[in-house]
């Protein structure tokens, strides 16, 4: 949490219970940030989750078309290998 970053362009300002504040600021300081630094940072987080989850892609007939063709068929060596790794992956919240 401790970047160089370039300096703020606008403020963006909230109101907050008290409660959250103090939740807010224990875990800035767990990680070395003040407030703000933290809040930007889980803000923009939790931002860039909400895009990925949203994110629509738009294609023609004939390209979803070829798509819909391609996620039907077997799948390649290399492809059936890529699956293989991702099954025999360690899961994060497997132990060890």
């Amino acid at each position: 949490m401790n970047q160089m970053l370039p300096l703020a362009e606008v403020n963006i300002h909230l109101r907050a219970r008290a409660q959250d504040r103090t939740l807010i600021d224990q875990a800035a300081d767990l990680v070395g940030a003040n407030r703000s630094q933290f809040m930007l940072a889980s803000a923009l987080h939790a931002a860039k989750n909400v895009l990925l989850d949203q994110t629509t892609l738009h294609a023609d007939a004939a390209s979803f078309q070829r798509i819909m063709d391609w996620m039907d068929s077997e799948p390649t060596d290399a492809e059936a290998a890529g699956m293989q790794r991702l099954r025999a992956a360690k899961l994060p919240w497997q132990g060890d």
